[in-house]
């Protein structure tokens, strides 16, 4: 021993008792990691179906503003759609209840609006 440190064989003998500690650790932190992966991945999927459905209400009010009708929509399932007209603008209101597992457990359903200047100006 010197310094009141112990080396060699002695320090090895105290360490022996706390074999297999960082093992058991790693294996109580896993679960954590794999709950934040999803979490992270879950967050994704419905940014993904967000953006999707703004693109689409923005399509659809693009196209009834130019007299067409709501086939823009067809790119997201499940979508509600509902039309307004407010002075010389046709507002796209759609819904939808979100896809992924997450969301589909919290009951989240998302929504989009878009306004385009009506009869094509």
């Amino acid at each position: 021993m010197r310094d009141g440190r112990r080396t060699g064989p002695e320090r090895w003998a105290r360490g022996s008792s706390e074999r297999g500690s960082v093992t058991a650790e790693f294996a109580a932190v896993i679960p954590a990691v794999v709950l934040m992966l999803a979490c992270c991945l879950a967050g994704v999927q419905i940014a993904g179906q967000q953006v999707r459905l703004q693109d689409a209400a923005a399509g659809v009010a693009r196209s009834v503003a130019r007299g067409g009708s709501t086939s823009a929509a067809g790119q997201v399932p499940g979508v509600g759609i509902a039309i307004t007209h407010r002075g010389d603008l046709v507002c796209a209101r759609l819904s939808a209840r979100s896809r992924s597992p997450a969301g589909t457990l919290l009951g989240l359903t998302l929504s989009a609006s878009s306004c385009a200047l009506g009869d094509g100006r």
